[in-house]
């Protein structure tokens, strides 16, 4: 795709919101014992879900507004779905539908918010492979 395509425009945003979600969570889990937990995930499934939409878009799928990233996965194409077990996609995706919101969970331990990053990280490396244009 050429540099001006406006389709590997909007991917490229899409990877940057998804960048600076990782960035967040990164950040956040400097803050160690006292850490908001809670918020690192979230950014760590925000980094996920925009990554996974930015390859959505420069396939030409449209996609729903939705925050499951199982929903999200099934959408692509089976050769270029990110490494992600069922579980960790609907893990992922409570970060975004229940933690974030008063309620009767298990509070996200800081080896949880960990993970999460990792499988961030993962996605983010697995997808900017594939996809050097989003670069």
């Amino acid at each position: 795709m050429p540099a001006s395509d406006p389709v590997a425009t909007v991917a490229r945003q899409w990877a940057q919101k998804a960048e600076a979600d990782l960035i967040n969570a990164t950040h956040t889990l400097t803050i160690a014992e006292n850490c908001p937990t809670e918020t690192a995930c979230f950014h760590a499934q925000q980094c996920v879900e925009k990554y996974l939409k930015s390859v959505l878009v420069l396939r030409g799928v449209d996609f729903p507004r939705t925050h499951s990233i199982r929903a999200l996965v099934a959408m692509l194409p089976a050769g270029l779905r990110p490494k992600l077990t069922v579980v960790e996609q609907d893990q992922l995706t409570e970060y975004a539908t229940t933690t974030r919101y008063p309620g009767d969970y298990e509070p996200v331990t800081l080896a949880g918010a960990r993970r999460a990053i990792r499988l961030a990280n993962r996605v983010r490396s697995e997808i900017r492979k594939r996809h050097p244009e989003l670069q």
